[in-house]
This record gives structure tokens, C-alpha cells and sequence, in this order.
């Protein structure tokens, strides 16, 4: 079997991969084992000096990399290189944080009693093609620098920039088998949680994909991480700096194509402020050039795939059927999806009830601000959202009753290597990054010494 990547924007077959057979991926198994055995053991120092090479390599080669991204997956090219970078950083921080974080714990006890931190093994790691460099380093950092190997699965139509990672890895001086990418297909995944040196699977995906890997983890009882669907919350309030807010709105629901599931992709607008709001927005996502992701002036390129542009499509004309109302865009040409604002949404509506995996902004008016927090949590999702308003403190005690995972106010949602990230209800459970993130896959051991 071959997976093929293929230029978003041009539709050109750019590379084949060839998919693994069950004998070589057993070879990927055993080595995995072979080197955990070796790898848990060497020192923080080690691991470090390796891991900030490692930062150094991306960073030297971030241009080339950029570029490797943007033609299988079509983010407009300082995007590509900017993950680069914030991918290189967050391995320069494990690199340096890491001992830190996984010190052991001592307890108030008469006798002397502590927490101890012990690798588990491999890391199985199923990853998405929107940000295929970021999602990978996003776990890898703190995996390695925490004694575990990895095993990633990444999404087919990115493989090039698995292969790319892996060999940044050894250029490293990662011994082989600490990082491996395996080119693997559906059928294959149950094989590899099953595997003795498997101890931990994440997946950052859809909510299908985070129940189907999470039933399997569950089924072999291994520890699991789920990064799933979001449908984040833009809550603007009457005392809202509206020009702020509605610049921030189209970066967080227009960067990558609107392709992340921590896009705002709702926004919950007071009466009092909408009308505004909405003249405002508009102006600010007409103004965006959609086209050639390598091309001067261009903000957005492509959505990765024919299928993802095609469902699209389909929900927005679905949403207008149902009483919405485009603003500005709504034209698609192949992979070619410009830029949307859709208003008067409700939450019968399935731009409302569904994760729009792309550039489609739509606006909920809401009565005020308890109106607005209870359309907020009205979703199976509860991955993050953001709050905008003047008075912190009211923002704050509004904060503690949205559900979410995280919740940002007056400020761009992101994720932050020094902060804890993850979802609530349908959007998964576990933490990645901070130190909560890298003791998901530990053993915690107590130990008690009489």
C-alpha cells in the first residue's frame, strides 16, 4: 500500500510513501524495546545536550522544513516556518526544565516516604497533519527527556514531515529507536498498542478517532492522552475593546486555514455589541487574500484535502439552509476555501452543533453575559475559549463557570509549553505540556524507607 503526498494547491503528487509490512513493523517494535533499555538509563545532561541540538537543527534548517510543510499541507509559508520555530523552542525548554519537573516528591511522614518518576517504555503517538511539526514536538520533548522512547503514526498525507523529524532526530545523535516514524495504516494501530513495549498512547484527532484509539488503549490496558474536536467559544461582552477583539477573532478563527481545533470557531456576541462586531469582522476577514500559500501578500492557502474542502462546503450550505446568513465569502474552488462569515447562527444549527474544520467564523448574539456563558457551554466540546471584556475580575469569576479546559481572557487561545493544555467532555481528557504534562506518561513510585 502507498500513501501519496499531494500539494494541496496544485494537486501534484509531491511524494509515495510505502506502508510498513506487519515484519518490518515488528523490526520497529523490537528496536523500540532495544533502545528504551539504554535510553531510560542515561542522564538528564545527556538527554539535554541532545535535545537542544536537536532545537538547533530546526532552527538551521527551519526555511527548508517551512517549505516541506507548506507543500503537503498548504499553510501559507511564514506559518510553516513559524511552527518550526515554536517547535524548536519547546524542545529548548524540556531540555533545560525537565530534571525540574520530575524531581521526586518527599512526604511529611515519620518515617522517610517519596514519589519517584520512572520512564514507562514507548510512547505510541497518533498525530494530525494541521500542524505536523508542533504536534509531534508538542509530546516527543517531553516523552524523550523523561526517559521514554516513541512510535508515530502520522496522519498519511504528511509522511514527509514525519521522515524529516526522525532524521532531524538522529542527526541529533538520538540514538536509533528513541524516535521512530512508522508508516503505518488503520488496520495495523490495535497491532502496536498491544505491543508489550507500548505503555502510553496519545492522539491528537478527531473525536471518531479519540474513542476508537481510546477503546484499544483501554482493551490492553494502556494509559491514554486524548486531544480531540473543539468548537471553541469567543465570548465578547459590551465592555469588550471591540477592535482588539475582532482582530484577534479573525487570527485565531483564520490562521492555518482555520484548520486547528483551538480555533474560535463560535463567537458569542452581547446584542448590545453585535451589530458593531459584526461591521467590524467583516471588514477585517473580507480584507484576507486566499490563494498560493507561497506567494507574497497571500494570509491563507489552501485546506489540505479535496474531502476536508468538500465537507466543508457542505456544512456551510447546510447552516444557511437553516436561517444563517453569509456575510462576506462563502466561495469554494477545489481546496480553495475563502474566507467566511456566516451570522444569526443558533444552536440548532450545524455550524453550531459541528467542529467546521476551516475558515468559517459564525456569530451567536446573545441576551448578555449569563446568555452568553450558557450558549458556551451548551456543546459537547470543551476544549478552550476566551473571554473579552474590560473588567478582569468579573472575567474571572465568568472563567471559572465556562467548561473548558482552558480559558483565556482578552487573548489569543494557544498553547504555551510552560502551561498545561487539554480538553474537557468530548474535546479528551489528559494534559500535554508543563510539568503536568510530562508526568502523564511516568510511573509514579512511592517509596517508603522504615
Amino acid at each position: 500500500m502507498i500513501f501519496k503526498s499531494i500539494n494541496p494547491f496544485t494537486q501534484a503528487v509531491i511524494a509515495e510513501h510505502e506502508v510498513l509490512t506487519n515484519a518490518q513493523l515488528t523490526q520497529k517494535l523490537q528496536l523500540s524495546e532495544s533502545a528504551f533499555k539504554n535510553w531510560r538509563t542515561t542522564s538528564f545532561q545527556e538527554r539535554s545536550d541532545k535535545m537542544k541540538k536537536l532545537a538547533n537543527i530546526l532552527r538551521v534548517n527551519k526555511n527548508e522544513l517551512g517549505m516541506l510543510i507548506t507543500n503537503e499541507m498548504g499553510k501559507v509559508l511564514r506559518e510553516g516556518i513559524a511552527e518550526v520555530e515554536k517547535s524548536a523552542g519547546n524542545c529548548d525548554f524540556y531540555a533545560e526544565h525537565a530534571e525540574k519537573m520530575l524531581k521526586e516528591v518527599q512526604y511529611d511522614t515519620p518515617f522517610k516516604s517519596m514519589s519517584v518518576y520512572d520512564p514507562m517504555g514507548a510512547v505510541f503517538a497518533i498525530m494530525p497533519w494541521n500542524y505536523p511539526f508542533w504536534q509531534v514536538l508538542r509530546y516527543a520533548a517531553l516523552a524523550i527527556m523523561a526517559g521514554n522512547v516513541t512510535l508515530l503514526k502520522h496522519a498519511p498525507n504528511v509522511i514527509g514531515c514525519a521522515k524529516a523529524i526522525e532524521n532531524a532526530f538522529l542527526e541529533a545523535g538520538f540514538p536509533e529507536g528513541v524516535f521512530q516514524q512508522i508508516t503505518i495504516d488503520i488496520p495495523q494501530v490495535e497491532s502496536v498498542i498491544a505491543s508489550d513495549i507500548v505503555h502510553g498512547v496519545t492522539i491528537t484527532g478527531s473525536e471518531m478517532a479519540g474513542s476508537s484509539v481510546a477503546s484499544l488503549a483501554g482493551k490492553h490496558i494502556k494509559k491514554s492522552v486524548l486531544e480531540l474536536g473543539g468548537s471553541d467559544a469567543f465570548i465578547v461582552l459590551n465592555d469588550a475593546d471591540l477592535e482588539k477583539a475582532v482582530t484577534i477573532a479573525t487570527q485565531s478563527r483564520m490562521l492555518n486555514a482555520g484548520q486547528a481545533c483551538i480555533c474560535a470557531k463560535r463567537f458569542i456576541v452581547t446584542e448590545k455589541v453585535a451589530d458593531e462586531f459584526v461591521a467590524l469582522f467583516m471588514n477585517k476577514v473580507a480584507a484576507l487574500q486566499q490563494g498560493n500559500p507561497l506567494q507574497e501578500g497571500i494570509h491563507m492557502g489552501p485546506l489540505a484535502r479535496i474531502d476536508l474542502a468538500e465537507k466543508l462546503s457542505f456544512q456551510l450550505e447546510r447552516s444557511l439552509k437553516q436561517g444563517a446568513k453569509v456575510i462576506v465569502g462563502g466561495e469554494r474552488d477545489h481546496c480553495n476555501f475563502q474566507p467566511t462569515l456566516i451570522d444569526f447562527v443558533d444552536s440548532n444549527n450545524i455550524a453550531f452543533q459541528e467542529e467546521t474544520f476551516g475558515p468559517l467564523a459564525t456569530i451567536i448574539r446573545a441576551k448578555d453575559e449569563n446568555d452568553a456563558i450558557a450558549i458556551a457551554n451548551n456543546h459537547r466540546y470543551g476544549l478552550a475559549s476566551s473571554i473579552w471584556t474590560e473588567d478582569r475580575e468579573n472575567a474571572y469569576k465568568l472563567a471559572r463557570k465556562i467548561e473548558a479546559g482552558n480559558v483565556f481572557v482578552n487573548s489569543l487561545v494557544r498553547s504555551d509549553s510552560r502551561i498545561p493544555f487539554g480538553g474537557i467532555k468530548k474535546s479528551g481528557y489528559g494534559r500535554e505540556l508543563s510539568e503536568v504534562g510530562i508526568k502523564e506518561f511516568m510511573n509514579m513510585k512511592s517509596i517508603i524507607i522504615e
